[in-house]
């Protein structure tokens, strides 16, 4: 087909895909951020006929830092035209500019390897000083830091590059840095398998809701505080979690039954329960509990939040009276695990992509299993084996070791009118 006389094809001296050399160009805009800057910019780029590269820009506090990278001919890249008029336009709005070549250079980064979140309340700048000076004595280069948090913890989020044979290193390092400062760190891979997370359960008590049921069971039985001692030997794994249950199901002997829908009446969520699950909800997540607790106490409850999935034991209840026994197989450390891999078959989701959240030792096959296993507000024993450990009492802290934002989460909210953020006392 014979193209028309005077089109845009004939117009251009070089078409856009030549094969002819060209020059990469990086041209960097700083300054207060307003309308109007990218336009100004790329009338200029339009009428040098530059193809475009690459395009990164980040906004902090209204602050705009602009990297636009370009391909120009060699007398355009070079010359000083080119250069005035770009500085024109971007001074005319009131910007800085630098122009500078760029050849040589990968056009685009490769991608990071790890991801380093760290959440504090707060993050003091030597706490985040030394988090960077000990990657950067390991050799491992930080490639970019975004905020993710401001609420209820302040949260960072640093992608880096970690040499082959530094990650252990890292991990062990990291781990002191946490302890010694006063801050939350995970370290975790930066690949598509952390994005693609689909299933999570969380244990139940002192993990979605504050405190332990057995031990406001045993309150009506006055037993409160011989069960305390069982549930706190059996938490730091020094006796055997299914001989710790019946021990302590044992002293509920007599109690009615009404006592198990009080008790499931006065369950209290751990602070951020509901923004937790309310948001991988929205994010096609399957969500479950694996609880060495009850299922009647706990089953209206994960009604109530529209849980996928529920394990739990099951208490024997005869002639409206609770017998001090459990019916069916005790879910304990190793049915916590199998019952993970059950629940991820059922809906067809890889271990590597499920999430398990939990605090106690019979919690570590189940951790140990998942794709990421994250340790909140948990027992050494636990914390030794995860993958990530969160100090802070709120649960949506989890979400920012997925790459979820506190921004995104609000802005969701936001569309159903839930947004609500309480005083936290320093």
């Amino acid at each position: 087909m014979t193209e028309p006389s005077g089109s845009s094809r004939e117009r251009s001296s070089e078409p856009l895909g030549s094969s002819r050399e060209r020059s990469s160009v990086l041209i960097t805009v700083t300054g207060r951020d307003q309308p109007g800057v990218t336009s100004a910019l790329f009338e200029v780029l339009s009428r040098h006929r530059v193809e475009l590269l690459n395009v990164e820009q980040v906004v902090v506090r209204n602050r705009l830092t602009l990297g636009v990278l370009v391909a120009a001919a060699p007398e355009v890249a070079s010359g000083t035209q080119f250069r005035s008029e770009v500085e024109a336009a971007i001074h005319g709005v009131g910007l800085e500019v630098t122009i500078e070549g760029s050849d040589g250079l990968p056009v685009m980064r490769v991608p990071s390897t790890h991801t380093i979140v760290v959440l504090g309340r707060p993050i003091t700048a030597e706490a985040f000083g030394v988090v960077a000076r000990e990657a950067a004595a390991l050799g491992v280069n930080i490639d970019f830091i975004r905020g993710v948090s401001d609420y209820p913890v302040t949260g960072l989020e640093l992608r880096v590059s970690v040499p082959s044979g530094v990650y252990g290193e890292l991990q062990a390092v990291l781990a002191r840095v946490s302890v010694e400062e006063g801050v939350d760190i995970a370290v975790e891979d930066y690949s598509l398998a952390r994005r693609a997370k689909r299933l999570i359960v969380f244990d139940v008590d002192s993990t979605l809701i504050q405190g332990e049921v057995i031990e406001m069971l045993a309150a009506h039985a006055g037993a409160e505080a011989a069960v305390a001692e069982v549930t706190e030997a059996a938490m730091r794994g020094e006796l055997d979690f299914a001989e710790s249950l019946h021990r302590r199901v044992a002293t509920l002997e007599g109690l009615p039954a009404e006592v198990v829908d009080e008790v499931a009446a006065k369950l209290e969520l751990t602070p951020g329960a509901r923004t937790t699950i309310r948001t991988l909800r929205r994010l096609g997540y399957y969500c479950g509990v694996v609880s060495g607790g009850f299922r009647q106490v706990i089953q209206p409850l994960a009604e109530e939040l529209m849980l996928d999935y529920v394990a739990a034991n099951h208490l024997e209840i005869v002639d409206g009276k609770l017998t001090g026994r459990v019916i069916g197989p005790v879910i304990d450390r190793p049915a916590k695990a199998k019952a993970l891999r059950d629940f991820a078959a059922q809906v067809g989701v890889p271990l590597q992509q499920t999430v398990a959240v939990g605090d106690g030792a019979n919690d570590i096959d189940m951790l140990s299993a998942a794709g990421l296993g994250v340790a909140f507000n948990a027992k050494p024993a636990l914390r030794e084996v995860a993958d990530a450990s969160l100090s802070h009492p709120y649960l949506d802290t989890v979400l920012f070791l997925l790459g979820i934002t506190r921004g995104e989460i609000e802005a969701a909210d936001a569309l159903d009118g839930v947004v609500r953020r309480v005083d936290i006392p320093d």
